[in-house]
């Protein structure tokens, strides 16, 4: 690198769900003055687009199943590479504060004295559903939702997934595709086998695939349309809005008149 050593400086910025086109303007306008961006696998790579030429771009991983780069690694490099170029950009999908460890880089950066801040993303807890005519609340149907991790750092299913069974308000579950099967059994064993399920694959993109179901048959859904990670997982009532739960309905309707 050449000329004035630069200030350092990290901003975290929100991908969004993964269309490029939701990114928002302020994300758009922090790679534009980006020395470095530092991406997430989930980041929609037509986003580096909008960083420089001359800017340093550095693939991280983080995704379910690709942990390319831990993440105390992926602190020290935002740290290296602010202190050695300038401004990085730590790109995130979705939202950093949602399930993201946003916070954590923050106050990694923190404790070098690195100025941070951050940009908020537009979360595929909700705009994944929306974009499925799906709202996470609808009244009539759900006053509230639950955002819950399907996975923990142990491997096991977050403890509040059961309390999340418990309520009435929609669930959207992330990182949990690996565990649908186990999820279905605690709905079940809420006496929620027929509540409606969306699992919705690379929400917003091209690649986008759905299956509508209900809690006792979205296994053998997701199976039959080959439905894998990322994906998000939507329990609730408000899917029943969606309009293949309603042809499911209508064959439920015909089979019990008999």
């Amino acid at each position: 690198m050449t000329g004035k050593i630069k200030e350092p400086k990290i901003t975290l910025v929100g991908a969004g769900p993964g269309d490029a086109d939701l990114i928002t303007v302020k994300a758009i306008k922090a790679l534009k003055t980006a020395d470095v961006v530092l991406y997430d696998a989930l980041v929609n790579e037509e986003l580096l687009d909008y960083a420089p030429e001359t800017a340093t771009r550095v693939y991280v991983g983080k995704r379910s199943g690709d942990h390319t780069y831990s993440q105390e690694v992926v602190n020290k490099l935002m740290v290296d590479y602010a202190i050695n170029y300038g401004h990085v950009v730590r790109l995130k999908g979705g939202d950093p504060f949602v399930f993201g460890r946003g916070f954590e880089e923050l106050d990694f950066a923190a404790s070098f004295n690195i100025p941070a801040s951050v940009i908020p993303g537009i979360s595929s807890s909700i705009a994944v559903a929306e974009l499925q005519n799906i709202p996470v609340t609808h009244r009539g149907l759900s006053e509230s939702f639950w955002v819950v991790t399907g996975t923990i750092s142990n491997g096991k299913i977050s403890p509040d997934m059961y309390d999340a069974a418990r309520n009435k308000a929609t669930v959207v579950v992330l990182m949990g595709i690996n565990k649908l099967a186990e999820i279905a059994e605690i709905f079940k064993n809420e006496g929620k086998s027929k509540l409606p399920v969306a699992v919705i694959q690379s929400g917003t993109t091209v690649d986008e695939k759905v299956a509508i179901a209900t809690v006792d048959t979205i296994v053998d859904a997701v199976k039959e349309n080959k439905i894998g990670s990322p994906a998000i997982i939507v329990l609730g009532e408000v899917v029943s809005l969606h309009p293949k739960f309603q042809l499911i309905k209508e064959i439920y309707d015909v089979v019990a008149q008999g």
